[in-house]
């Protein structure tokens, strides 16, 4: 009677992981008013990638395979999709590289503690597999995705002028999430009694970002989406395609990396991207507010490497609330990039 107990239940279970999975692709692959956020309809380059625990990475390549190199790192609870809108504009004219974080969209959670070093070995794996040798790429990266992009800049500092022409950092920071996120309603925000506003609890902040928080697909909860995560300016099919990616992360994994963004802190890790680098802030923010991007902007200004640092009228998603403007931002650092590349070789 146990044995066959035991058999039904492994077969619910494999019954619902099946579901699960076809259900997240099924998320991530839904058509839009805003054509920008369809799934690309470039070419696509299946590269095989396992990171040294074994896990099993999903990277696609997009785009003419001699033509220069984008590499996109996608942030928290996102997967490759998330970039859908730069994919469709580039992936033409560059070749654009895109992956999934451990454990989100199709790639491999993997055995190893989860840390900020883990997920730098994983983009060092992705730029090893998918950038030729002897070249260079432009690495564009949002929240998490910007975060790894320091810790590998702090975990291998002589690889970041071999491998990078210049840097795009989008909604993101170094350290200190917990004592700036303004999510949490009055907390974090200044007062007329307090400047500084009341500070969010440590305890509060950890659990909030490590609880398996679920988003269900109705109005209230779209509401809360798109005032704590994005703006209540963006427009609906913008909200829904935000909230369609973020809902396709199982919370397990949303809850594990929560976890590791509550202690996240790369330090001064910036002031190793000796490279051309822009920062972008959202002045709607919530997650990361622009005080994280002015402290990178510093950082980086200190070292000479500041290209340029912006604040958009956007909360945590930027590239997806101004797709528009972050894309032409995206065609200067791309330009100004192939410039220089033109510069060495005459």
């Amino acid at each position: 009677m146990r044995a066959q107990l035991a058999a039904v239940l492994a077969q619910l279970r494999a019954w619902f992981a099946a579901w699960s999975a076809a259900h997240r692709a099924k998320l991530r692959s839904r058509r839009y008013p805003t054509a920008a956020f369809d799934p690309p309809t470039a070419a696509c380059d299946v590269i095989p990638v396992t990171t040294a625990d074994g896990a099993r990475l999903r990277v696609h390549a997009y785009g003419p395979a001699e033509a220069p190199v984008v590499v996109l790192i996608h942030g928290w609870t996102c997967a490759i999709e998330y970039w859908n809108a730069q994919i469709n504009a580039f992936a033409g004219e560059y070749r654009v590289i895109a992956y999934d974080v451990r454990g989100h969209g199709e790639s491999e959670r993997g055995d190893a503690p989860l840390t900020m070093d883990l997920l730098a070995d994983d983009l060092t794996a992705v730029l090893d597999a998918a950038v030729p040798s002897g070249r260079r790429a432009v690495l564009v990266a949002h929240s998490l995705g910007g975060m790894t992009v320091q810790a590998w800049a702090a975990r291998y500092p002589r690889e970041v002028t071999r491998r990078a022409h210049a840097v795009l950092m989008t909604n993101t920071a170094p350290h200190g999430l917990v004592a700036t996120t303004t999510v949490v309603p009055l907390f974090n925000r200044p007062m007329p009694f307090k400047r500084t506003g009341i500070s969010l609890p440590a305890i509060v902040g950890r659990l909030g970002l490590g609880s398996p928080i679920v988003f269900p697909p109705i109005a209230p909860v779209r509401w809360l989406f798109a005032r704590q995560i994005m703006s209540l300016a963006s427009p609906r099919d913008h909200i829904d395609f935000g909230m369609a990616i973020v809902r396709s992360c199982p919370a397990a994994i949303r809850a594990e990396f929560g976890k590791l963004l509550a202690v996240m802190d790369v330090g001064e890790a910036a002031k190793n991207l000796l490279v051309p680098t822009t920062i972008l802030a959202g002045s709607r923010d919530d997650l990361t507010p622009p005080v994280h991007a002015e402290l990178i902007a510093e950082m980086l200004e200190s070292v000479g490497s500041l290209e340029r640092y912006e604040v958009l009228q956007t909360g945590h998603l930027g590239n997806v609330e101004q797709f528009e403007r972050f894309n032409a931002v995206l065609a200067r650092v791309l330009d100004a990039a192939g410039a220089r590349r033109t510069e060495v070789a005459g």
